[in-house]
């Protein structure tokens, strides 16, 4: 089997899980958090400043790779690993929620989606058995079925892709040709228990080694989100890990981790850290403003990052209101630190049997952003990306 799963500890007073994933390039204690590295880089750190780090596991893009520099290429060139000179895990998502989400003119059918990119306008066309054969190239330790991302209030649309997503699910499983890969399904469903119930039953019955929750963090409520998760995750092989998608806010790392949720991804941290908000206990501050502009201490005291021991707010500060490349790089080493040793502290906790109240003392400190503005600032997002892609 390409990755092993060991359950060493779940938690008494609530599902958090304590585990570890050994994959063909190297073990994954969980919970753990993937940062994001979609063209095959985590956007302003190398591999070296991700070992110092101590990250575990990597996440690459089918869709992004597929288009620039193209799968082949990183074929050739000795896969994903030996392309970005990371020797540790790596996972690649199928692609599926980025054709859906950055691609245009798609046109979905239960033979695949066809678009154009969202780069030069090209025509492309995604089936499972295609994206299989990429991922294939690509060469990560885990890798993703093709799977349909709906809205998830939308019930309708919500029936129909979950259908075509166990479909593409059977599909993969059976173009899928090496073993040392480790292919995971996605459950999806929306927001309703129902679908939700009836995708992670489908799923498990075709033994995968592992499961995807996807379709969360797109739109709909925190509650909604963390109900969710609720009703499935108790529904997927307990001796399997399971993967929540596209999350990675410091509370929702905790929540999903005490709904037994084993592994995390999330741009969160370096497109944070691009636009000068950085993690604290305390909740995220913006480097940027005026208080910190003579301000000696720290981003965060105590904190072991490489920059919080080197530099000051001040100086951060100033970086940034200079536009000076150094800035967004020693944001994201502090950023990616933060939630590496979150999900240390969460390790730990589980171990020792404190998770709850570790958790508890955690969010009583931690001021949460009201999910509506997070939305509000993601749709904001995905209209400048449109507005600069189609003026260039």
């Amino acid at each position: 089997m390409a990755i092993d799963f060991t359950l060493l500890r779940t938690d008494s007073d609530t599902h958090a899980r304590l585990g570890r994933i050994t994959t063909p390039h190297g073990e994954i204690p969980t919970p753990a958090f993937a940062p994001v590295g979609t063209q095959a880089t985590v956007k302003a750190l190398d591999p070296r400043d991700l070992h110092e780090l101590g990250a575990e596991l990597i996440l690459g893009n089918t869709y992004h790779l597929y288009l620039r520099p193209g799968a082949d290429v990183v074929a050739e060139l000795g896969g994903l690993h030996s392309f970005m000179g990371w020797d540790g895990p790596i996972l690649t998502d199928s692609g599926g929620f980025q054709v859906f989400s950055l691609a245009e003119n798609r046109r979905v059918t239960d033979e695949g989606v066809e678009f154009r990119s969202h780069i030069d306008g090209s025509r492309h066309l995604f089936t499972p058995e295609m994206v299989i054969r990429t991922q294939e190239q690509l060469g990560a330790d885990i890798v993703m079925v093709l799977d349909e991302c709906a809205e998830p209030n939308d019930r309708a649309y919500n029936e129909q892709a979950m259908a075509r997503t166990h479909a593409w699910a059977e599909r993969c499983l059976r173009a899928q040709t090496r073993s040392d890969q480790a292919l995971f399904g996605i459950v999806q469903g929306g927001i309703f228990a129902d679908l939700r119930r009836q995708s992670a039953e489908f799923l498990s019955g075709l033994d995968f080694p592992g499961y995807a929750i996807g379709g969360l963090s797109v739109g709909e409520s925190k509650e909604e989100m963390l109900a969710t998760l609720d009703i499935t995750t108790p529904l997927l092989p307990p001796e399997k890990p399971r993967y929540l998608m596209g999350v990675g806010a410091p509370e929702d790392l905790l929540e999903g981790a005490a709904r037994g949720v084993d592994l995390f991804d999330c741009v969160l941290p370096t497109r944070l850290a691009r636009n000068g908000a950085l993690f604290t206990r305390n909740g995220r501050i913006n480097i940027r403003n005026a208080r910190y502009e003579r301000d000696a201490a720290p981003i965060e005291p105590g904190c072991q990052c490489a920059t919080c021991r080197s530099f000051s707010r001040a100086y951060l500060r100033h970086l940034f209101k200079a536009r000076e490349l150094l800035a967004p790089r020693l944001a994201t080493i502090h950023n990616v630190h933060f939630l590496l040793e979150l999900m240390r502290d969460i390790r730990a906790a589980i171990a020792d049997g404190s998770f709850q109240t570790f958790k508890g003392e955690f969010l009583s400190a931690y001021p949460v952003i009201p999910h509506d503005v997070r939305v509000a600032n993601r749709e904001k997002r995905k209209s400048r990306v449109s507005n600069r892609e189609s003026s260039s």
